[in-house]
């Protein structure tokens, strides 16, 4: 019980004194950035979506 009891007195310390926390402005950035790709992404694969769809309807309409 003790090693548990210190695993999570040594975490605690580590994610107060240790770890370098990003700050707000960082995390905005951050979410932004997640958010503009994520959009890129879905139109990218939108787009090859519908060109596909296009594509296999002239083919089954030619037969």
């Amino acid at each position: 019980m003790a090693g548990v009891v210190q695993f999570f007195k040594e975490s605690y310390e580590e994610m107060t004194d240790k770890v370098t926390w990003p700050s707000r402005g960082q995390l905005q950035n951050s979410a932004v950035l997640v958010l503009v790709a994520s959009l890129i992404i879905a139109l990218v694969v939108f787009g090859m979506d519908k060109a596909a769809t296009y594509i296999l309807e002239l083919f089954y309409k030619s037969l």
